[in-house]
C-alpha cells in the first residue's frame, strides 16, 4: 500500500477516539468509503485515491481513522489505521475471503528463465510506519476486446503472491533452498510483523545470492519481495531504489514485462516519498528509465497513462519545492 504525497494540514483539535469507516474496493476499479463514492482521477490508481480520501478525512478530524478495507478484486479484508500525519499501518491480520469470479493473474515467464513478480501503495502507491501487506489496488480491468485479464502489476502482483496459495519459488533449486524461508517471510507479512519479515528477507537474499548468484531468477524474485516489504515497513526510498535497480537489470536483459512490473513498484514507492526535493531527485531517475522503457516494444509502451500521471506529479513536486524555498 502506499502513503500519499500532499501538503500536510492540521486540525485545531484532535479527535477523542479514532473514527471507524468501511471501505469497499470493487473489482472494476471503483471504491466507496462508508457508501460515499471515491473520486478516482484519470491516471490515478484506485488505491491512491482511497488513501487520499482516508488521509483527508483523518486530517479533517485531527486524528486517526480505522478502516476495514474489503478488496473484492484481491479477495481479502485488510484492517488499516490511517493517521493525520500521512502514515498508514496494518491494524490487524488481513483475512482472505471468497471473491466470486476472481481470476488469479498469471505469472509472466520470460525467456530464457522465468522471473518473479511484487503494490500496494501500493502500492502503492504511498506508505513511514508499517503499511498494509496488500495494496488496495484491484487487478487491472479486462479489455473489452479480450476475455483474458491483464496481469497484476508491480507491488500488486507481489501482494497476490504473499496472500495466495501458489508456489513460492520458480525453480527446483529455489524450492529446495528457499521454500521454508519464503513461507516464514510471507507468514510474517500476513501477520503484520513487518520488521521481522524485513530482517528475514534481507538475510534470505544474502544467503541465496551466495549460493545461487546475485542474478539468479530466485534472487531477483526475492529482491522484489524485499522491496515490497521495505515499502510496507515505511522505507519508500529503499523500496524505490531496489525496484528501480531491478527494472534496469530486467530492461538490460530485454525482459520488458518484468522491467515494467519493477517500474510500477518503484512508482508506488516514489509516491510515498513526502519531501518534494527528494521526490524530484528520485522522480527524475524513475521517469528517465520509464520513458526509455515506454519507447520500446512491451507493456510500458501500451500503457501510457501511469507515466503521464508520474510526469504530472513531477510538476506538482516542482511547485511544492518552489513554495517551500520561498518561505522565510
Amino acid at each position: 500500500m502506499s502513503r500519499l504525497s500532499f501538503e500536510k494540514e492540521r486540525a485545531q483539535e484532535p479527535a477523542a477516539h479514532p473514527a471507524m469507516v468501511s471501505v469497499r474496493v470493487s473489482g472494476t476499479g471503483t471504491a466507496t468509503v462508508d457508501g460515499t463514492p471515491v473520486v478516482v482521477a484519470p491516471g490515478v490508481e484506485v488505491q491512491q485515491a482511497v488513501l487520499d480520501h482516508l488521509q483527508r478525512l483523518a486530517i479533517s478530524l485531527g486524528g486517526s481513522i480505522h478502516a476495514t478495507v474489503h478488496d473484492d478484486g484481491a479477495g481479502c479484508v485488510v484492517p488499516l489505521e490511517v493517521s493525520a500525519d500521512g502514515a498508514s499501518k496494518v491494524a490487524g491480520r488481513p483475512m482472505r475471503v471468497a471473491s466470486p469470479g476472481r481470476r488469479t493473474a498469471p505469472r509472466v515467464t520470460p525467456a530464457p528463465a522465468p522471473t518473479g513478480e511484487f503494490a500496494p501503495a501500493p502500492a502503492m502507491t504511498p506508505p513511514p510506519t508499517p503499511t498494509p501487506p496488500a495494496p488496495l489496488h484491484d487487478p487491472e480491468p479486462v479489455s473489452s476486446s479480450s476475455s483474458a485479464p491483464t496481469p497484476a502489476r508491480g507491488f500488486d502482483a507481489v501482494a497476490e503472491e504473499v496472500l495466495g496459495d501458489g508456489p513460492l519459488t520458480e525453480t527446483a533449486e529455489g524450492a529446495e533452498l528457499l521454500a521454508e524461508p519464503l513461507a516464514r517471510i510471507n507468514e510474517a507479512v500476513r501477520d503484520g510483523r513487518i520488521e521481522e519479515a524485513a530482517d528475514l528477507a534481507d538475510r534470505t537474499v544474502e544467503q541465496a545470492s551466495a549460493v545461487l548468484g546475485p542474478h539468479h531468477v530466485e534472487v531477483l524474485h526475492l529482491r522484489e519481495l524485499t522491496a515490497y516489504i521495505a515499502y510496507l515497513a515505511g522505507d519508500p526510498i529503499r523500496s524505490f531504489r531496489l525496484s528501480l535497480d531491478l527494472a534496469g537489470q530486467r530492461r538490460r536483459a530485454s525482459d520488458a514485462d518484468a522491467a515494467y512490473d519493477n517500474v510500477r513498484s518503484a512508482a508506488t514507492a516514489w509516491r510515498a516519498v513526502r519531501d518534494p526535493e527528494e521526490g524530484l531527485r528520485l522522480g527524475r531517475d524513475l521517469i528517465d528509465l520509464w520513458t526509455d522503457l515506454a519507447a520500446e516494444p512491451g507493456p510500458a509502451a501500451s500503457d501510457p497513462e501511469p507515466l503521464e500521471s508520474a510526469r504530472a506529479r513531477m510538476v506538482r513536486l516542482t511547485d511544492r519545492a518552489a513554495k517551500a524555498a520561498a518561505r522565510p
